[in-house]
């Protein structure tokens, strides 16, 4: 995600399966709509696998091929860098593990995709998808994915995303790498599928897998999730480990799960999360959870979009009328002088210090060992790598020193006690309320290689949580003109139970998920068509 960008722009501007919804607007292109055991959510995977109603060989080779359908060809989603070529192996060693009564856990057998920042033990590189990175083959798990895998879940492949997490450029375009292309957005092609976990957020809405993996550090989960209309969950930074994942910034990165439902980002999550204790986060799931809940409804983020604002004020009629006593909160102020230079300076920082730590210890066949060298590396492949937008953040975060910096010191300070104990936890104490909810993002723009990202004005408060490292949850809420626009759950730090359970019972009452209809632009839609025409 272009952390730096979003954190800024923010304040510039003053900051149990789910059935979906189906949208009888016939698509002009062919239905690429999901059929049979692919238009499923993972709990329901889950527990045909269970009772023998299909095998994970038969997942995978009916994943695979609609991958080639969709993904390769059709639409051309480009959402999967690389497919992990042991994964129909590994699925038939699960089926006959089942049958011999020796089950993993409850993603045995699940196809899953990772986003290709983490590091897995398959014969898949790690790649950021850049060209500097193409040959990292570590034969190693990142903690997160060897829970996965212990739980039972086959790799199925690598997604794309944003180039580097989107920490690269001034001027990037979302869901763009060097060595997958653009990812395209399968509710309407031309949109943007938002990042950096473009490549999870579009494979998981156009159900090229049962689940999938995303990573944020400033929205690269919860945007995506909201501009691709699936459910993204960002935990409370340092319950899922941050080994052996290509990194930016070691005090906002975390892994989480993505998902068509919230109780699948609970599966997910439990296999996960490295941290403290186990928690059953299914098991905590409540579907009565808004009852007699004090919800604090953050208006001062709902932002400028009519037809976001009017499903906003939908979604909290419906929690209301399940029972939860709404408080409206207008105003919030940051308590940090230059709040955006300061957590741009922190991210620049700690990205030059964990980037150099993990290019040293990449596979020794990859030869840019230091961010000086990817600098360097770049420039001798402008002709692929600089094609359409230049390094300008590597080259600023390169000038930076060493984290023991008075001025590192300083500005993070001011920016976690911005969004800790004088942000999220004082709204949360002041309003005396049990959840925070906003809007998660706009309505994305046109994907536009010439430009970079041009987004609207923003809607939301995710910076908050993302600075914080607090725990902040995506659920659909609805859709403007076709494009999914997602409810943002935020809670205090280590309440990622809690955070689920709301989103898990505003999901129950409202089923606001809508499957992708696969349109070239928005003048496919015939209210829009007829106005754009006289």
């Amino acid at each position: 995600m272009k952390t730096y960008l979003f954190a800024t722009a923010l304040v510039l501007t003053g900051l149990s399966a789910c059935t979906p919804k189906t949208n009888t607007l016939a698509p002009t292109i062919e239905s690429y709509a999901a059929q049979d055991w692919l238009a499923k959510t993972l709990p329901e995977i889950s527990e045909a696998l269970q009772n023998g109603e299909v095998s994970s060989e038969e997942l995978v080779k009916t994943y695979l091929a609609r991958i080639d359908k969709i993904d390769r060809a059709g639409p051309s989603l480009q959402s999967v860098l690389a497919l992990n070529p042991d994964a129909l192996k590994h699925a038939r060693a699960l089926d006959a593990r089942r049958v011999a009564g020796e089950t993993l856990g409850s993603l045995h057998g699940v196809p899953v995709l990772i986003k290709d920042i983490l590091e897995t033990k398959d014969n898949l590189a790690t790649t950021a998808g850049a060209l500097a990175l193409k040959d990292n083959i570590t034969g190693r798990d990142s903690p997160s994915v060897a829970g996965l895998r212990a739980a039972g879940a086959v790799i199925l492949g690598k997604t794309n995303l944003s180039q580097w997490a989107n920490y690269r450029s001034n001027d990037s375009m979302s869901g763009w790498s060097a060595l997958g292309g653009q990812v395209r957005n399968p509710h309407m092609l031309d949109r943007n599928p938002c990042g950096s976990s473009s490549g999870s957020g579009a494979a998981m809405a156009a159900s090229l897998a049962a689940a999938t993996v995303g990573t944020e550090t400033n929205g690269s989960i919860i945007c995506p999730s909201t501009a691709n209309g699936i459910v993204g969950f960002k935990p409370t930074v340092g319950l899922v480990s941050q080994q052996y994942i290509v990194p930016i910034s070691s005090t906002q990165d975390t892994a989480g799960p993505m998902t068509k439902t919230v109780k699948g980002a609970a599966m997910m999550l439990e296999a996960m999360a490295t941290g403290a204790a186990k928690v059953d986060y299914v098991g905590t799931l409540d579907a009565d959870k808004l009852t007699g809940a004090r919800i604090g409804v953050l208006r001062f983020a709902d932002g400028s979009n009519a037809d976001i604002i009017k499903l906003f004020d939908q979604a909290v009629a419906d929690m209301e009328q399940a029972g939860a006593i709404i408080v409206e909160i207008d105003k919030f102020e940051l308590t940090a002088d230059n709040f955006g230079t300061k957590s741009g300076k922190v991210m620049k920082y700690e990205f030059k210090a964990t980037m150099n730590a993990y290019l040293a210890d990449t596979a020794p066949q990859v030869k840019t060992r230091s961010l000086t060298q990817l600098i360097a590396f770049n420039k001798e492949h402008a002709d692929a790598e600089l094609a359409l937008f230049d390094q300008s953040i590597f080259v600023d975060a390169e000038t930076y020193g060493p984290l023991t910096d008075a001025d590192y010191l300083d500005a993070r300070k001011a920016v976690l006690s911005a969004t800790r104990e004088n942000g999220i936890d004082a709204l949360l104490a002041n309003n005396k309320v049990d959840i925070l909810v906003a809007p998660s993002g706009p309505v994305p723009g046109r994907i536009d290689p010439i430009n970079g990202d041009i987004w609207p004005s923003w809607a939301g408060a995710g910076y908050l949580a993302a600075v914080a490292g607090y725990p902040h949850l995506s659920v659909p809420m609805g859709d403007v003109h076709g494009l999914p626009v997602g409810l943002s759950f935020m809670g205090a730090k280590d309440k990622d139970a809690d955070v689920l359970s709301f989103g898990y019972a505003y999901e129950q009452k409202t089923q606001k998920r809508i499957e992708p209809q696969y349109l070239n632009a928005a003048e496919d839609r015939p209210e829009i068509a007829k106005a754009m025409k006289r």
